[in-house]
Parts: C-alpha cells; structure tokens; sequence
C-alpha cells in the first residue's frame, strides 16, 4: 500500500493523463495473471510491486480531479480514514472471532457480477443514483471480501501471500475508491 501511494502521489505531481491512467490500470489487470503465475516464486513480490505500483499510478487523475476541489484534500484524508477505519474493524473483528466467513463467497460472487453489470449500464445511462448505488455496493461488496479474504488466511483456505496480498489490496483499493465517490458527491459542494 506504501508503494501504491508513492506512485500514486508521483502521478499526481507529474499530472498523468486520464489516456495514460487508463492504460496503467489496464496493464495492471494483465499483470494480475502474471503475478498470479509467479505467486510460487521469489519473482512474485517484483509483480506484486510492479502490479501496486501501476494500481498507485492510475489513481493519480482521479485524485487530482478530488485536490481540485474546494475541500478536496479533506475529502481524501476522509476516503484514506475511513478505508482504514474499515480494513481494520473487519479484519480485527474476523481475527479475534475466528469465525469462518468462507460461506459468503457465493453471495460476494453474485454482487460483483450485478455491479460490473449495473456499471457498464451506468456508462449509457448516466444515472447519478445508479453511480452512488453502485459505489455503495462495491463498498459492502469489498467489506464483505476482507472479512472473506481474512478468513481464509486464518483457516488456512490462503496460504500463498502474495495472492493474499492482491486479495486485500484490491480490496482495500476498491473501498478507496468508491469512498471517495461518494464522499465527493455529498461533499463536494462546501
């Protein structure tokens, strides 16, 4: 996550394009399957920092279009506290109950194949109700994956950790990002 934030902050002051943000994010998705690939090898952890590091990277647009506006560091500070706020309380809460939470992977499954879809709508559409929905959803979805995630490394379900770490950093990227989202529209007019 460190790293991911320097990029990120990198990204911001060189002013990186939406183009080239877009792009970034598209080769990291492609570096998925290799960091996937090499989860078994020592080379793993260079695709995990070169996979967070693009991840970092592409959020520099969308952060530079938050700083713009007129309380837009505070709105990141509050997206940054929150998501941690958030990863901390659920995982805390999945490691001192060593509950098994391994039951919600179909019902997760089932919500991100209804908010890619009801994204992709939303690109035609542009419903801002839809876009908060959406962002909402994704919040509860991701919620409900660190409790998932964490129990499976708890129960053993995960024991390699670089594809733990992807799991969680995607996770806790996502919350980010949708928290922002929405703290941007009901915060973006003070």
């Amino acid at each position: 996550l460190a790293f991911s934030a320097v990029t990120a902050g990198i990204s911001m002051a060189v002013g990186v394009s939406h183009i080239a943000s877009l792009v970034m994010m598209l080769v990291a998705f492609g570096l998925m399957f290799v960091v996937n690939k090499n989860a078994e090898k020592a080379s793993g952890i260079f695709w995990i920092f070169a996979f967070t590091g693009l991840m970092g990277g592409a959020l520099g647009p969308i952060l530079n279009f938050y700083a713009a506006m007129p309380n837009g560091g505070s709105l990141i500070l509050q997206a940054l506290g929150g998501t941690a706020l958030i990863f901390f309380a659920l995982s805390g809460y999945a490691l001192t109950s060593k509950k098994d939470f391994s039951f919600m992977g179909g019902f997760l499954m089932v919500g991100l194949i209804v908010v890619l879809v009801a994204s992709l709508a939303n690109i035609f559409f542009q419903i801002p109700a839809i876009s908060l929905a959406v962002s909402s959803a994704v919040i509860m979805i991701m919620s409900g994956l660190i409790l998932f995630d964490t129990s499976r490394i708890i129960h053993g379900g995960e024991t390699n950790y670089i594809r733990a770490t992807v799991s969680l950093y995607l996770n806790v990227y996502n919350i980010f990002v949708h928290l922002l989202s929405i703290l941007g529209i009901f915060g973006g007019d003070d």
